[in-house]
């Protein structure tokens, strides 16, 4: 159970593919795939092959689901899109929100089958420990997701940034951190892969924690569509649907929770756009344990840079990246004075795939490169004469600790 990329990143990069599947699935079984490594993969084909019988549709389910080559780099927006063009008609378990529900992509989707999101998550009988001498609770994450989007907004904490949602439910249940925020369906498949351990479970209190699963396709299957919607109407009247989530679906008092902190979004309206050619690399995975020194940039660039984030960023981050709805860009939650667990190069790629929230991809690679130099500014790293480049910022290896002036 390896999630290896973002949901956020992968409803973003799925979004960009969905104009190459063909009309022409409708006429012959409908071919669905699953998302890489998703705790809810056995589920999402459980509800899909009795939707899609109830409906009448013929379908075949593509048992390497997208792109899943078993290996362990991440899979880019090319790689997705090709193999959604390629292998898939329809994806089950695809995640949509309100923050980020691609609803200017050329995708469509279907109504939700199971209410889901990110949690609060500790251990029922928590272990034994004595307190930290700083007072601060240790908060475990997945990084490059919503997961660590929402941990970083928690107030007095310290942060253990997991690779997978499974790490990051496991590092509550050993002892590595007090509370975790993650995924809910990867607490699910932990409890019942590890059944001796049980979790409290709360809501995240964050406009990035409340995600539904559908199913998504090209704008070539309205018709298929529109059938799934009437059948998934249908199966939610008679019961059939909560018999097929139950197990999965939130605990009532965190559903509850979700609803209330979700209200305000009632209404809300972002977009995906598609991502361009620079995600062709793959989702880089972050390592502390190489480095470097951190790469250059110039004056020219900070200033620009600045003036990016201002009109992209700061109704999110802060005028100051102090942080509003989303983390800070500035302080130890983000670069801390040694041992980060992110890298420059992974948060460039990350920013140039994901942000701005409303509209991924919406900048050109300089001007990501530009906003990178500003952000590397601010957290105390010197300016120079060397201009920081797309391809220098993507390639850089080094853990973005705070910078000398700090």
């Amino acid at each position: 159970m390896n999630i290896r990329i973002t949901y956020l990143a992968l409803a973003a990069a799925l979004a960009a593919g969905g104009a190459h599947t063909s009309a022409q699935a409708a006429a012959k079984a409908v071919r669905v795939c699953t998302l890489p490594g998703s705790p809810t993969a056995a589920l999402d084909q459980a509800v899909a092959r009795a939707v899609l019988k109830t409906a009448g549709v013929a379908a075949t389910f593509v048992t390497r689901g997208i792109d899943d080559d078993g290996g362990d780099d991440g899979i880019s927006a090319h790689e997705l899109a090709s193999t959604l063009g390629r292998d898939c008609d329809l994806v089950a378990g695809f995640p949509r929100s309100s923050v980020a529900d691609a609803s200017d992509s050329q995708m469509i989707f279907s109504q939700g089958y199971l209410r889901s999101g990110y949690v609060s998550v500790t251990l029922r009988q928590p272990r034994a420990a004595a307190s930290a001498a700083d007072g601060k609770e240790t908060i475990a994450a997945t990084w490059s997701s919503p997961s660590q989007l929402i941990a970083v907004q928690q107030k007095n904490a310290r942060f253990d940034l997991e690779n997978t949602s499974e790490l990051t439910v496991d590092a509550v249940a050993k002892g590595r951190a007090q509370r975790a925020i993650v995924w809910y369906p990867a607490v699910v498949a932990y409890q019942r892969a590890h059944p001796q351990h049980q979790f409290a479970v709360a809501a995240a209190a964050s406009p990035y924690a409340d995600w539904h699963l559908v199913f998504a396709s090209g704008a070539g299957m309205r018709a298929l569509q529109t059938r799934i919607d009437d059948t998934l109407a249908r199966m939610n009247d008679d019961g059939s649907l909560a018999a097929l989530t139950r197990g999965w679906t939130l605990p009532q008092s965190a559903a509850s929770e979700a609803r209330s902190n979700a209200a305000g979004l009632d209404g809300t309206k972002a977009s995906y756009r598609p991502a361009s050619a620079r995600t062709a690399g793959g989702f880089i995975k972050v390592s502390a344990t190489t480095g470097g020194n951190a790469p250059g940039f110039d004056h020219e660039q900070v200033e620009h840079g600045q003036h990016l984030y201002s009109e992209s960023c700061a109704k999110c981050h802060g005028a100051q990246l102090e942080g509003i709805t989303a983390p800070a860009l500035s302080g130890p939650a983000f670069a801390p004075a040694a041992n980060s667990h992110l890298t420059i190069g992974g948060i460039y790629q990350y920013m140039s795939t994901n942000m701005p929230a409303d509209r991924p991809g919406k900048m050109t690679d300089q001007e990501y490169a530009d906003l990178m130099a500003f952000l590397l500014y601010t957290n105390g790293y010197d300016a120079g004469s060397a201009k920081l480049t797309a391809e220098t910022a993507q390639s850089s290896t080094t853990p973005l600790n705070a910078g000398p002036r700090h």
